[in-house]
């Protein structure tokens, strides 16, 4: 407790005195390593309490600054469609058998969106790459033809920001979301990145911090640790080798996945994040699969509604025409091993006879 007292982290960096600047000083350097990371100014990283914030403060200051509805595809993560459809009238565009939006059904929507609602698109929605299968969504394009119509964007880039590169100055969104747990980062911080010149109204309001654009007293040891991860990733080659590592040991659960029977791979198996991987188990639920693994020490997830908080199924696998009851996500990490990729490889064809064995 003496070091961090010591180091000026617990002090309101809001404040003239000297702790008050020692926090500023640490809250400003991480900051700057977030925003190294991402490839835009300092000036442009709004840290919020995590991607569900991030995403939350990006739809309503859109709605704030305009009447008309917001496109929001169901791929997108459940804050963005809670969010916006609490916000405003929501148009949902179709996806394709892999997640992906049409950029093209995009433009249609913009271009008969102020006849039927009398205002153009208030925000769309188009995340970087999807959190559940993995799909690499085509933003830079949709980013692009958005700017061209006049029509704000924003990216959630919380599965992708970390895993691979994310040069958001170049994409030119107006407002990108982000979570620093999704990168080796701590819980319980994140950000939302504004475009240069654009001004929104805050969705926590009370006080002037964060250049008031989000009022609260910083949370300064999580931007700490926000900002050590960025600049881990941010070293030279680093981002590459994790990503390099991340796709082989994806790899080697699809292709042991798909050795049994019955077991398909959901999403775009070739334009993917490298470290996700969604599957489908034909004649097997996903919960009994979960407990099996679990047992043999391998930590996985479901799109089913059992595996959640939720009672609905995944609206994303939904979407793309997939039984939710019957998927497995796995997620590889900066500590993942080959030795786990061969626990799973090992345990996956046992759990799934066993289980089909008792049909």
């Amino acid at each position: 407790m003496a070091a961090w007292a010591d180091s000026g982290v617990t002090a309101d960096p809001g404040r003239v005195h000297t702790e008050g600047r020692m926090a500023r000083a640490t809250l400003e350097d991480a900051r700057d390593q977030v925003a190294d990371l991402l490839g835009v100014r300092p000036r442009q990283v709004v840290f919020t309490s995590g991607g569900t914030e991030a995403i939350n403060s990006a739809v309503w200051g859109a709605t704030r600054a305009s009447p008309g509805p917001v496109v929001c595809a169901a791929v997108e993560h459940s804050a963005a469609r809670d969010a916006s459809a609490r916000s405003a009238t929501v148009i949902e565009p179709p996806v394709d058998r892999f997640g992906r939006l049409d950029p093209d059904a995009l433009d249609r929507v913009v271009e008969h969106c102020r006849p039927e609602h009398g205002a153009p698109p208030a925000l769309i929605h188009c995340q970087w790459a999807n959190h559940e299968v993995g799909t690499v969504q085509p933003v830079a394009e949709i980013v692009a033809r958005c700017r061209e119509s006049g029509v704000p964007t924003h990216v959630d880039a919380v599965a992708a920001v970390g895993h691979v590169a994310c040069d958001l100055d170049a994409l030119g969104a107006d407002l990108v979301s982000v979570s620093a747990h999704k990168l080796g980062g701590p819980p319980g911080i994140g950000a939302l990145v504004v475009r240069r010149g654009l001004r929104i109204e805050p969705f926590l309001v009370g006080g002037e911090q964060e250049r008031a654009r989000r009022a609260g007293l910083e949370n300064i040891a999580a931007a700490v640790g926000f900002g050590a991860a960025a600049g881990a990733l941010a070293a030279p080659g680093r981002l590459g080798r994790e990503e390099e590592d991340a796709r082989r040991h994806t790899e080697g659960i699809l292709a042991a996945a798909r050795a049994v029977p019955g077991v398909v791979a959901f999403g775009d198996t070739s334009d993917r994040l490298p470290h996700i991987v969604c599957l489908g188990i034909e004649g097997v639920e996903a919960e009994p699969v979960l407990l099996g693994l679990d047992q043999a020490g391998v930590a996985a997830h479901s799109g089913s509604s059992c595996s959640s908080e939720t009672l609905e199924p995944s609206p994303v696998l939904r979407a793309m025409g997939v039984n939710a009851e019957h998927s497995l996500r796995l997620s590889v990490g900066w500590s993942t091993t080959d030795g786990d990729v061969e626990a799973f490889a090992d345990a996956f064809p046992s759990v799934v006879a066993g289980l089909r064995s008792l049909r």
